[in-house]
């Protein structure tokens, strides 16, 4: 029987794939799982019975990244459950960002009271609220995951020029972006040719801030900025300066600050990016089925601190090592598995920085087996499956 333990509320779509053999709850001693959202694990202490954290979205900075690495904590998160979702709100953004929607619905209610003048002030009011077409404008996407291409692909559709950056696409974003997508060669390319920016990066020691006064400086004058990826990535000092001297019309994001809030050209959105019953039940299905996989089988999809490696269901038994990626360490867990006397018929390893994951199955291991490998310098732990 395997514990799970919630610390948010989990779509039951999601939760009703773990089976009978699972037992699921909010307070729960001793979890081998833990499924999540936005709760934050970082002053949280982690049970010694702790395997795998499954974190429904895409973003982990509520968890404790490289403790769970030391620990052997495998770390899921689930790309791409949400990203339609996201998509359809950067699509609003681009939109809202244009045409002064929300700052026209805002003026129209004021109207409240005026009765049968409602129709003549509206038409004599109106022209504060105009506001450019998105259709012939360039659209520059930082980031091609998942959600950088639903939007670059839906950009284009609605007759934007789409440039895009990002030095670490991967084959299936090219595979499935629009072929009129341009290459930027760099950042400032982005910068100095777009008429909107969206970006879609995490934030990290590299990109935090990165949207400040230098970069705007690099910008055309009535830039539009979009944001649904993480406040952090942007200076809310350097936005308002970028509003006041013109380079920024306006900037939408879904990261409401005190300071921002203010700004009449800030449009703040409370972080409705994934915030759809469909996106909810996505990640909730992906983050189970990731946990299930690992639990019952080893395998690892979607993980952000151990590489992927999948090796099917186990059939006879299976033994799954973690442990620091250090030269000469299958070199001795293949000899404790001769010196067992244990044949060792499948054999799998990858590495992912400095941590690796190794898979072995065999027609029968043991206890003494699981102990032996564990006495081994650099073993984090260890996993038997039956």
């Amino acid at each position: 029987m395997f514990k799970i333990q919630t610390l948010n509320k989990i779509a039951k779509i999601g939760l009703d794939i773990l089976d009978e053999k699972y037992t699921c709850a909010d307070e729960i001693e001793n979890p081998d799982g833990i499924i999540l959202r936005s709760f934050n694990m970082h002053e949280m202490e982690l049970p010694a019975s702790l395997k795998a954290v499954a974190r429904a979205g895409a973003g982990v900075n509520n968890i404790p990244i490289e403790k769970c690495s030391e620990e052997g904590i495998v770390v899921f998160n689930t790309p791409g459950a949400n990203a339609n979702a996201v998509k359809e709100l950067v699509i609003a953004g681009l939109l809202l960002a244009s045409r002064k929607i929300v700052q026209g619905a805002n003026w129209a209610k004021t109207l409240i009271g005026e009765g049968e003048n409602v129709g003549k002030l509206v038409e004599k009011g109106k022209s504060n609220f105009a506001g450019p077409e998105i259709m012939g404008k360039t659209l520059g996407i930082i980031g091609l995951g998942a959600i950088g291409v639903k939007v670059a692909n839906a950009a284009h559709a609605l007759g934007m020029n789409v440039i895009a950056y990002d030095p670490f696409l991967s084959v299936e974003a090219a595979w499935n972006v629009t072929r009129a997508a341009k290459k930027a060669l760099s950042l400032d390319d982005i910068y100095a040719n777009s008429d909107y920016i969206t970006v879609h990066i995490p934030a990290n020691k590299d990109t935090k801030g990165m949207f400040n006064d230098e970069t705007f400086a690099k910008m055309k004058k009535g830039t539009r900025l979009l944001n649904f990826s993480r406040g952090e990535l942007v200076c809310d000092d350097a936005v308002e300066k970028a509003l006041a001297d013109g380079t920024l019309a306006a900037y939408v994001t879904d990261f409401a600050t005190e300071q921002l809030l203010k700004n009449e050209n800030v449009i703040s959105l409370p972080h409705l990016g994934a915030s759809t019953p469909e996106s909810e039940d996505n990640c909730a299905v992906m983050a189970a089925m990731e946990i299930k996989d690992y639990l019952e089988n080893g395998n690892i999809t979607n993980s952000v601190n151990f590489p992927n490696v999948n090796m099917g269901q186990v059939s006879g038994d299976r033994i799954a090592v973690i442990h620091k990626n250090i030269p000469s360490m299958l070199t001795q867990i293949s000899d404790v598995f001769s010196q067992d006397g244990v044949n060792i018929d499948n054999m799998t390893s990858k590495s992912c920085g400095d941590y690796a994951y190794t898979m072995l199955d065999a027609a029968s291991c043991n206890d003494k087996l699981v102990e032996d490998i564990k006495a081994i310098d650099g073993v984090i732990r260890v996993n038997l499956y039956k």
